[in-house]
C-alpha cells in the first residue's frame, strides 16, 4: 500500500474580485506572446460577469464533496487546495503543508486530459512550488488523467442525455480550449479529446453523423496556429448544411467556470440564435457523484493499493508518472526585431 500524508487538489484559479481580473490574467499568460488589447478583451468577458470567475466557488463545492467520498472508503487524509493562477496559489498551500510536517502528498490535478497546459505545467508548477518551499516541503505524486475513465464518461453522458432527452436529432458538438498546434503535436489531446467525445456519444445514442469536436477559448497570438475548427465557425458551418438545433457540451472543462460561460453562453448562443438554430447546452460534470466517485477511485488506486485500472474504450490508461519526454509546450523562441 502506498503511503501518503495529504490529497492536494490542484486547479487553474481564477478572481473572485474585479480589481483581481487582470493580475489574474497576466499570471495565466506570463511568458506567452498574448497581445494587451487581448488581455484587455477577455477582461470585458469577466466585466459581464461582475469580474468574479466561479471556478473557486466550484472546486471548494468539489472539495467538499471529495472529502465526503474518501472518507466513505476510510482513506481518512486532509485535503488541501492549490491553483496555478490565483488564491490559494500553489506555493502559499505547499508552505502549509510543509508547516504541518507532511513528507508525502498525493495530487488531483482537475484536468482530465494530457497536454502541456493540462499536465506537465502543472508538475512544473507543483515542482517550482517545492523549490519555493524549500527542504521541507513534501514529495509530490500525481494521480492519472482520466479522460477514458469509465465514470468520466457516463458523468459527461448523463448530463448530455438529459438535453438530448428534450432536443432529439440535435446536432451535439463537443468543445475543448483549443492550444497551439505546435503543443498537440507533442502529445494525446486531441486523440483522447475525440475518444471522449466516441464514448460519450455512443452511451447516448449519438450516431457519428450526429457528433463533432470543436475548440473554444483562443488565446494566443494571432500568427501562430492553433487546434480548429472553432466552435463558432462550426455553427456556422452546420447552418450552412441546414441543421437546425445544436447541443454543446464543453467535455473539454469539468465546471461551468467563466470560458464555458461566455464562449458558449454567450457568444456560441447569440450566434444561433443570429443564425436561427436553436442552441441549448449541457452541463460540464462539476460535482456530479459519478465524476466525484471517480476522483474517489483514482485516489483509491494509489493510496488504498488498489491494482484496477478502469478504462472505457480502445485506448489504455495514462500512466501515473509521465514520460521525461512527453506533452512538451512546443513553444518556438521567435526574434522579435
Amino acid at each position: 500500500m502506498a503511503e501518503f500524508d495529504a490529497i492536494l487538489l490542484v486547479s487553474f484559479g481564477g478572481p473572485e474580485a474585479k480589481q483581481d481580473v487582470m493580475p489574474f490574467l497576466e499570471n495565466v499568460t506570463r511568458g506567452r506572446r498574448v497581445p494587451r488589447e487581448r488581455l484587455l478583451d477577455v477582461a470585458k468577458h469577466y466585466d459581464r460577469f461582475g469580474g468574479i470567475s466561479p471556478l473557486n466557488s466550484q472546486v471548494r463545492e468539489l472539495r467538499e464533496a471529495l472529502v465526503d467520498d474518501l472518507e466513505a472508503r476510510k482513506i481518512l487524509l486532509p485535503v488541501f487546495w492549490g491553483n496555478r493562477n490565483w488564491h490559494p496559489l500553489l506555493p502559499d498551500t505547499m508552505a502549509e503543508m510543509a508547516a504541518e510536517g507532511l513528507r508525502r502528498v498525493l495530487a488531483v490535478v482537475l484536468a482530465g486530459y494530457s497536454s502541456y497546459s493540462s499536465c506537465r505545467q502543472y508538475l512544473e508548477n507543483i515542482e517550482a512550488a517545492r523549490e519555493s518551499v524549500g527542504a521541507s516541503a513534501p514529495v509530490v505524486e500525481k494521480v492519472r488523467a482520466f479522460f477514458n475513465h469509465p465514470e468520466f464518461v457516463a458523468a459527461n453522458a448523463e448530463q448530455l442525455s438529459k438535453v438530448l432527452d428534450e432536443n432529439e436529432g440535435a446536432h451535439v458538438v463537443f468543445t475543448a480550449h483549443s492550444i497551439p498546434s505546435g503543443m498537440a503535436a507533442g502529445c494525446e489531446y486531441e486523440s483522447q479529446l475525440h475518444e471522449t467525445g466516441r464514448l460519450v456519444a455512443g452511451a447516448c445514442g449519438v450516431s457519428d453523423e450526429r457528433w463533432r469536436l470543436a475548440y473554444q477559448s483562443r488565446s494566443g497570438h494571432p500568427d501562430d496556429p492553433w487546434l480548429e475548427p472553432d466552435v463558432l465557425d462550426h455553427i456556422r458551418s452546420l447552418h450552412e448544411e441546414g441543421v437546425e438545433a445544436v447541443v454543446a457540451q464543453p467535455i473539454g472543462f469539468l465546471s461551468d467556470h467563466l470560458e464555458v460561460l461566455f464562449d458558449l453562453d454567450v457568444e456560441a448562443a447569440e450566434l444561433s440564435d443570429e443564425l436561427g438554430l436553436r442552441f441549448v447546452r449541457a452541463e460540464t460534470v462539476g460535482v456530479h457523484p459519478r465524476f466525484v466517485g471517480m476522483l474517489g477511485e483514482l485516489v483509491a488506486e494509489r493510496c488504498a493499493g488498489l491494482t484496477e485500472r478502469r478504462v472505457a474504450g480502445s485506448l489504455p490508461p495514462c500512466p501515473d508518472v509521465c514520460s521525461v519526454d512527453c506533452c512538451s509546450s512546443g513553444r518556438v523562441v521567435r526574434r522579435e526585431d
